[in-house]
């Protein structure tokens, strides 16, 4: 097998599945001797992607302004460089960039692959996703949308290569040690001697935070001593939004059971430690990680029935899953989960070497045609 040059696409590393995505193709091409170079604006993502082998390239190409076109020249001439066989775009913008920059680079070009990693909405600025010599869904749910939204798209091209997780990282049964529990204690008091609801996920309102503060009250004017951790929500320029669910949790008078975190490497830890997961996005998911992430621990997971969580929570926890939107219905599951779980699957198909290899046959047949 010849060695590869693969160069990915993402507008930056801070968090996020994409992100995660990008480092989990980073590793598994470096682990096969492949040269694994990112593109990106940077993020506190970066230290582990060069530490695992990969080269990181610092380019603006998610920012949208009028200086786009001078960022494509510049990524054109960073791509002439490298000379890379496969250039694979995971985000709208970047893959116009690329798209741009590949039509001026001489022959023979890097063939083009890109990853429809969520619902985009279905216009021309989305429909360059479907540009590439293979266009990546990441689920079912995904490759349902894009034949219904783009069916004049050529449907050879589109392949499903479902995200996936290590099972060695979020082993069954999984607890902290006592040094962590003790760190936990002390950092957060206010998630101490209840029954703890975590809702991992960015901060954004598409995620369903509010949702997840109405079912914490639901849940505590009930008599049900929980507790919530929104996980991640804490970022950088969301700091209008947090103000907003912080106002809420106060209006409802849940403000001294609510911790609103930044992102953190230990997710494990936190799903081990909570007896409930929550996973409220109001947008379709693309695929659901943490989903599967939470199961594999052995902690039972709630959220709506719709998009790539619905997909999986119908597979593998039916017992979670909810009507989009019925408040009434979320509470009284809730209440159901907490009293008594229902059994964990046995096992958990989505794996995180399923998805490398997969992909990384992609990347090898498509440099061979």
């Amino acid at each position: 097998m010849r060695r590869l040059t693969v160069v990915q696409l993402l507008p930056s590393l801070h968090s996020g599945g994409v992100e995660r995505s990008t480092l989990e193709i980073a590793a598994a091409l470096v682990a096969a001797g492949h040269r694994s170079v990112v593109i990106s604006a940077g993020g506190r993502l970066v230290p582990a992607l060069v530490e695992g082998g990969s080269e990181h390239i610092t380019l603006p190409i998610g920012r949208k302004s009028l200086a786009a076109f001078a960022v494509m020249r510049r990524l054109r001439a960073a791509l002439a460089v490298l000379r890379p066989d496969i250039v694979h775009a995971r985000s709208r913008l970047p893959a116009w960039l690329a798209w741009f920059a590949l039509r001026g680079l001489p022959a023979p070009r890097p063939r083009f692959v890109t990853t429809v990693h969520g619902m985009n909405s279905p216009c021309l600025y989305s429909g360059v996703m479907l540009r590439g010599e293979r266009v990546v869904c990441v689920s079912d749910t995904v490759r349902r949308y894009v034949d219904r939204h783009w069916p004049e798209a050529d449907h050879g091209r589109r392949v499903v290569i479902p995200r996936g997780i290590d099972p060695r990282a979020f082993p069954r049964g999984f607890a902290p040690d006592a040094d962590w529990r003790a760190r936990f204690a002390a950092d957060w008091p206010a998630l101490q001697g209840g029954r703890l609801l975590l809702m991992p996920g960015r901060g954004t309102r598409l995620k369903g935070h509010a949702e997840a503060i109405e079912l914490l009250a639901t849940l505590r004017a009930a008599g049900e001593d929980a507790r919530l951790w929104l996980l991640g929500a804490d970022e950088p320029g969301r700091e209008a939004y947090l103000a907003e669910l912080r106002a809420l949790a106060g209006r409802r008078g849940v403000a001294a059971a609510l911790v609103i975190s930044a992102p953190r490497s230990d997710i494990r830890e936190a799903y081990a430690v909570s007896d409930l997961v929550l996973q409220l996005s109001g947008k379709p998911e693309a695929f659901g990680r943490t989903v599967v992430e939470a199961l594999a621990i052995g902690r039972p997971v709630l959220g709506w029935d719709h998009g790539g969580v619905g997909e999986l929570l119908g597979a593998l926890y039916p017992a979670g899953r909810v009507p989009l939107g019925d408040a009434d219905a979320l509470a009284a599951a809730a209440r159901r989960l907490l009293a008594a779980p229902a059994p964990m699957p046995v096992t958990i198909p989505h794996t995180l070497a399923a998805m490398q290899s997969a992909t990384l046959e992609l990347y090898d047949r498509l440099v061979a045609d």
